[in-house]
């Protein structure tokens, strides 16, 4: 973590990796994000995986090694595993784990004849998949809800899923989340609440590099604030500062100007072709793809290519 930072705040527009925002209360902060009333992506994804469930499931077949990148708090886990025929395992991947551990042992309780075998790690780096000691597996399935592929970079998006493809192997597939390109003016809400969780979240970030790496940023001096790149495709969550300031962190100094962003995430918006094209240059071609009526979200099923 503190090589990231160092070398993100080195950057002429300074940038501190997203996956850094989930610590305990980043990811209880996070939660509290998906039932917002502007925060649309939670609430369509569930509302997809409810109409179309048995639908998915029966794409997938039976006897499947569920992994699941980004676990967190693994809600919308239980809907699709309530649809599962005869699951050999849930295997949740998540960088928290606190996170980790409770959801795991939740999930352990729902489905009793499950295996649950999380494994704390960051999922963009390789990592060891768990054998089920019980079942047999006739098919990895990666679980990525959420659209959390959308706050990759694209070359960084492709670079995940051609990891992805090696990881399920020949056979297997990925159920994916994909955030729609939509009206500029929802996506801006969805990350600039009334309430305030979200600029919570976001300055949780500099309290938990306070606290881990002993930086000083003093938190009054930032302000949150997300903007839609329209060249990019992309919302930019942004910590704005509010006044000339240096911030000192790993024996190292870093000057902020008055009005100087800080980017702490980006969220990519795809077109359905758009996506399809992605996906099929990196290992995967889109075999299903399930939307709300408003096509705001999309539940794509990603069936791995042969080869390697």
């Amino acid at each position: 973590m503190l090589d990231d930072v160092l070398r993100g705040l080195a950057l002429p527009v300074k940038n501190i990796p997203s996956l850094y925002f989930y610590d305990q209360r980043g990811s209880e902060l996070f939660d509290a994000i998906t039932a917002l009333p502007e925060y649309y992506p939670t609430r369509t994804e569930i509302t997809i995986l409810e109409a179309h469930g048995v639908e998915m499931a029966a794409a997938v077949g039976p006897g499947v090694r569920l992994i699941e990148l980004g676990s967190g708090s693994a809600l919308k886990t239980e809907l699709l595993l309530a649809r599962l025929e005869a699951p050999a395992a849930y295997v949740p991947v998540e960088i928290s784990r606190e996170h980790l551990l409770a959801s795991a042992a939740r999930i352990a309780a729902d489905f009793p004849g499950l295996e649950v075998l999380p494994v704390n790690a960051d999922f963009t780096e390789p990592f060891d998949l768990p054998e089920p000691k019980h079942a047999v597996v006739r098919r990895n399935v990666a679980f990525f809800p959420g659209s959390t592929i959308g706050n990759f970079p694209r070359p960084m998006a492709a670079d995940l899923l051609r990891a992805t493809r090696r990881e399920v192997g020949a056979g297997g597939a990925m159920l994916i989340g994909v955030d729609l390109e939509k009206d500029r003016a929802i996506l801006e809400r969805a990350y600039n609440d009334e309430a305030g969780v979200t600029a919570q979240f976001n300055l949780n970030l500099l309290a938990r590099l306070n606290r881990e790496l002993g930086a000083n940023f003093d938190l009054r001096a930032f302000r949150h604030h997300a903007v839609w790149d329209d060249a990019r495709g992309r919302i930019e969550m942004r910590l704005v500062s509010q006044r000339a300031q240096r911030v000192s962190l790993g024996g190292r100094h870093f000057q902020f100007d008055a009005g100087e962003i800080l980017v702490t995430e980006y969220s990519h918006k795809y077109s359905l072709e758009g996506f399809r094209a992605l996906a099929e240059a990196n290992g995967f071609s889109v075999a299903r793809v399930w939307t709300d009526p408003e096509r705001l979200f999309s539940v794509q099923l990603l069936e791995a290519q042969d080869g390697d």
